[in-house]
């Protein structure tokens, strides 16, 4: 029984949380930004941290997905050595576990880290390393998804698919596919996500954020995506979304940034409540915890005004996001229930000290859905 408490902003930052959509190369710190930058002699679009906010548009609108991915060619200026990628890892986990996150996935593209000189290993190797400090230092649950991108060749992909294997149990959760979505399909990619599975490696896809309902197809059943970045046209297509829902697909939702990407015309259209209500798994994420301007518990409190969340909606939502991290079953499963607990215990201590009456409403579980079928990718 989940008592009906106001949700506040204390609240949503009290509660245990996870981001399982977070790139490591749109979250960095601005102050560690022109620190990086004088470091390496590396001249930025402005000196001072309101002037670089300014010129790289933080945390508004954007023409365009495209157009949002250029400020992504400034932070990756200063990212080019183990040192800042170790810095910008530590920093980025350090701060989620501020907020409460007990876990966060954080992906990026080795390949975009190589312009002097580093090897993917090593890139890889800098950021785990940043992790696990943060891991020891704050408790946070920490993990790495490698990106290939659609509008690189589908070798390239293969390559950090490859690269994903050889850190399978060292660090690296799973594989994703980011980049412009438009005309760069996902099935070109095949191969790579073939090697993910074949290696019973967990993936995701970004898709449906800036083309339709094809692309999330494509996900699925080319690449055997387990979990949808994005999916805000999943909407789109009825029978497509009931498979989603049956198979309980999660659905990575990054409200602030799709409407700054234009993949949403304002909050208020975002399909984020009516996935909630029909019963899709879905789970609320940063994306880019820089160029977004957000945080997990922004994006909660942005949502949870926008819809008129309860108390009880929120407490699903954040158990979603626990029931589709990539962990092991019984990692997973113990991660969850220790959320749950932490969860009601807050609630009710936010109840007692709002003098909320005891009358309550159950928290309503998850539908119950038929088992997952298996998919087979490129069949």
């Amino acid at each position: 029984m989940i008592p009906d408490v106001p949700v506040t902003d204390d609240l949503l930052h009290a509660l245990p949380k996870t981001d399982l959509h977070c790139h490591l190369d749109g979250s960095l710190r601005l102050r560690t930004m022109l620190e990086l930058a004088e470091q390496q002699g590396i001249r930025l679009p402005a000196d001072s941290e309101d002037g670089l906010a300014k010129s790289m548009k933080i945390g508004q609108r954007h023409g365009s997905l495209e157009e949002y991915l250029k400020g992504f060619d400034i932070t990756l200026s200063v990212l080019q050595t183990e040192d800042s990628l170790y810095r910008a890892a530590y920093e980025l986990a350090s701060d989620a576990a501020a907020e409460n996150c007990k876990l966060i996935e954080v992906r990026y593209a080795p390949v975009l880290h190589l312009q002097k000189g580093l090897k993917p290993t090593v890139v890889v190797e800098a950021v785990l390393e940043g992790l696990r400090a943060a891991t020891r230092e704050t408790g946070i649950l920490a993990g790495v998804l490698v990106c290939g991108i659609r509008n690189m060749s589908p070798d390239t992909s293969l390559r950090l698919a490859e690269l994903s294997v050889a850190y399978k149990n060292r660090g690296v959760l799973g594989f994703d596919l980011a980049g412009a979505e438009h005309g760069n399909p996902a099935k070109d990619h095949q191969d790579a996500f073939q090697l993910i599975l074949n290696n019973n490696i967990n993936c995701t896809v970004h898709a449906g954020e800036a083309y339709g309902p094809p692309s999330i197809a494509q996900a699925l059943h080319y690449c055997g995506a387990h979990r949808i970045g994005h999916g805000v046209r999943l909407r789109e297509d009825g029978d497509l979304l009931n498979y989603v829902n049956d198979h309980r697909i999660p659905i990575e939702c990054c409200p602030s940034s799709n409407v700054q990407t234009g993949a949403v015309a304002d909050m208020a259209s975002h399909p984020f409540k009516f996935y909630l209500d029909f019963g899709i798994r879905v789970t609320i994420n940063t994306d880019n915890r820089l160029i977004t301007d957000t945080s997990v518990t922004k994006e909660l409190s942005i949502v949870s005004r926008q819809f008129g969340l309860t108390a009880n909606d929120i407490r699903n939502i954040l158990v979603a996001g626990f029931k589709s991290a990539f962990l092991t079953f019984h990692d997973r499963a113990q991660l969850v229930r220790k959320a749950q607990n932490e969860m009601d215990e807050i609630i009710r201590q936010f109840a007692d000290r709002n003098g909320v009456p005891k009358k309550s409403t159950a928290a309503k579980p998850e539908p119950s859905k038929p088992p997952v079928s298996k998919r087979v990718s490129g069949s």
